[in-house]
């Protein structure tokens, strides 16, 4: 059977579901108090439907509980909103979409997903042996005998099933489209060819930039045409350019010095302590450890000063000083082979029963685990194998410290009564629990506050517009950053932890200046410089690509009219340039060996067989220069045949289009995220 503490572990964010039930229905219920009333905020849209905070908090409260708790940093917190609208999309727009194709996950289905007769990876995942990591179809068995009369664990069942119906569903919408997908004759042919052969040859190479630009005229009506003829390449996200001051809050030399001075006074009283654990409950930068480490785990330097006796440092590690001391030795294995039989806390006649049974000789240890250790504890007779004493919680190093092969030991911990039994000892090693003190390099008070104020100095200086922001920056002689900031974006690019700043900037207008805002380990005051809320880039911020792109253009139109002639020697001749090899070249790649990046080249070379070899391909326009290619040899393999290549682009296929149909239906969906000023 599999218990409710196991599926916790194997399953949290199901179960996180129904506790960020109660969360969510506690929050509601104080609507008046937090302060919108009736006016649930909206925090996105999916196809047109708004998402409202409440909605969102419960799915991200599942979401968060899966990934393994609270503290997130911003990386997990962005990969959390992320998962967090997938599954809102679920919801919303896959599962309505699957019923309205006659997808659905019949009873005979289900019941074979059950049975394991098909496979599910929620099932799978959740109901797991633990010795196989197979599905265990006597594991559902069990947890559906004891959610009998538990609403908690019929509620978790019934968000198993409904995960488990979902990636069922999921799984035949995908095959629908994987069927539609077909590797063709031509992308078999150009596969084979791309994989079995390899080029040699020469080339006459023209470079753009041997025409100056000067030389050549683009005129606006000419880059309005293209702009015109291009536009959707120019589609974009709204956005703020900001201009950023970075005020970076790091320790002096003076703090170093302060630093060192302290932890090495500390380093003396630790030395000198005679009641260490009164000294650590009075020293803020020192702890007691609760575990205990074998002095082979130590460093060498670490090890022979604690086993002198003395203390080891304080010492510069990294970007803190450290130091230890020994508060207690313990000769003791460095492993214990264990076996054991785990009960409720509340059956403490049973545990006290079944201590007195397993300490006779000849009992029969696994029969009694099997019989009465709790679901998911009972296989293989409760063994446990062998486990670092360094790795044991206090309460149990403390029970098996003098534990010897064949000992019998009762302890109490947390919820639950284990009964252990000694199977096996390692080696008798001195073990240690260590007093540590550890001083962080960082600022001090002082620095902090003299950052804060220049900060402030240049806030106060900058305020009004852009242009009193860079008179500031020249005054203090700072560097500033300019930046586009998406409205969704959670930070500003190369900003990291800048959530408060895109918040600040999503509000703001052109001209204002923020005050200071404290990030990790910095402040940062900025100015917002132009929005940009259109569609498309506009054609004044994209006429200068746009001219680049013409210019080459041009370019290569000139080039082609020098490079006359029917053999590379004559094209050579008439545009001043020269005759050069390339090897190796295969169309599969990007670089040729003496050419350099040049697709496009590559692509011609691709049409080269054996028999048209040696023949003057058309002109080709790469990326930097026009080039006149001869391919003198072919070099034919038959390391890919028709069948492998077959099997490859099939394989290709199907991904390509499982995966652009995922894009379509969540760029059909028209997903609005606004969680940026929430989450």
């Amino acid at each position: 059977m599999l218990s409710l503490n196991t599926l916790r572990t194997q399953f949290g964010v199901l179960l996180s579901i129904v506790i960020g039930g109660a969360l969510l229905a506690f929050i509601l219920s104080l609507k008046t108090e937090m302060g919108f009333s009736g006016n649930d905020p909206e925090v996105g849209e999916v196809e047109g439907e708004e998402i409202h905070y409440s909605e969102f908090l419960a799915a991200y409260e599942d979401v968060k509980t899966q990934m393994g708790g609270d503290n997130f940093d911003y990386n997990q917190a962005e990969q959390a909103i992320g998962m967090t609208w997938q599954s809102i999309l679920t919801d919303r727009v896959l599962v309505p979409g699957y019923e309205s194709l006659g997808l659905v996950v019949t009873p005979a289905e289900r019941k074979a997903m059950l049975q394991g007769e098909i496979e599910s990876g929620v099932f799978g995942s959740v109901f797991a042996d633990p010795r196989t990591g197979l599905y265990d179809v006597n594991a559902v068995t069990g947890f559906l005998a004891q959610a009998e009369g538990n609403a908690e664990m019929q509620r978790v069942w019934t968000l198993i099933d409904k995960q488990a119906r979902i990636e069922r569903t999921m799984g035949k919408y995908m095959d629908l489209v994987r069927g539609g997908a077909y590797a063709n004759a031509l992308m078999l042919d150009k596969g084979i060819v791309a994989e079995n052969n390899t080029y040699n040859g020469e080339f006459v190479a023209c470079k753009y930039s041997t025409i100056a630009d000067s030389l050549v005229t683009v005129s606006n009506s000419e880059i309005k045409r293209y702009y015109k003829a291009h536009k959707s390449q120019y589609k974009q996200s709204p956005y703020r350019t900001i201009d950023y001051a970075l005020f970076e809050i790091e320790a002096t030399d003076a703090d170093k010095k302060a630093i060192e001075a302290e932890a090495k006074s500390a380093g003396k009283a630790l030395a000198a302590a005679k009641d260490l654990k009164s000294y650590v409950r009075e020293e803020a930068h020192a702890t007691l450890s609760n575990t205990y480490v074998s002095a082979t785990s130590l460093d060498d330097d670490e090890a022979k000063a604690l086993r002198a006796g003395k203390v080891f440092g304080p010492e510069l590690q990294g970007d803190e000083w450290y130091a230890s001391r020994v508060a207690e030795v313990r000769n003791v294995p460095d492993s214990l082979e264990l076996q054991h039989i785990v009960i409720s806390y509340m059956d403490t006649k049973l545990a006290d029963s079944l201590y007195n049974v397993a300490s006779k000789k000849g009992a029969d240890f696994a029969a009694l685990a099997a019989q009465y250790s709790v679901a998911d504890t009972a296989a293989d007779g409760g063994v446990i194998g062998n486990v670092a004493y360094s790795t044991l919680a206090p309460e149990f190093a403390d029970a098996l410290k003098g534990a010897k092969k064949g000992s019998v030991v009762k302890v109490n911990f947390g919820n639950a009564i284990q009964i252990f039994k000694v199977l096996g000892t390692g080696s008798v090693t001195r073990h240690y629990r260590l007093a540590t003190l550890s001083f962080p390099i960082e600022a001090s008070q002082n620095t902090q506050r003299a950052v804060h104020k220049e900060a402030s100095l240049f806030a106060v200086n900058a305020k009004g517009s852009v242009e009193k922001f860079n008179e500031a920056a020249n005054a203090q002689s700072m560097l500033t950053s300019t930046m586009n900031v998406n409205f969704d974006s959670r930070n500003v690019p190369g900003l990291p932890n800048s959530l408060e700043v895109v918040r600040w900037a999503n509000d703001a207008k052109v001209g204002d200046v923020s005050d200071i805002i404290k990030l990790d380990g910095s402040y940062v005051v900025a100015v917002v410089r132009d929005i940009d809320e259109a569609e498309y880039k506009s054609l004044d911020k994209v006429s200068a690509q746009i001219k680049n792109t013409l210019l080459r253009q041009k370019k290569a139109a000139m080039l082609k009219e020098k490079m006359q002639g029917a053999t590379l020697e004559e094209i050579a001749a008439n545009a001043g340039s020269k005759v050069e090899k390339f090897s190796d070249a295969k169309s599969s790649a990007y670089y040729v060996k003496g050419l350099g990046v040049e697709p496009r080249v590559l692509g011609a070379m691709a049409v080269v067989t054996p028999e048209t070899k040696g023949t003057l391909l058309p002109l080709v326009e790469g990326n930097s220069g026009v080039y006149a290619v001869v391919v003198s040899d072919v070099a034919v393999e038959n390391t890919q045949t028709v069948e492998t290549e077959r099997v490859k682009a099939q394989a290709d296929a199907e991904a390509q289009a499982a995966r652009r149909a995922m894009w379509a239906v969540q760029d059909k969906a028209d997903i609005k995220d606004l969680t940026v000023g929430y989450f």
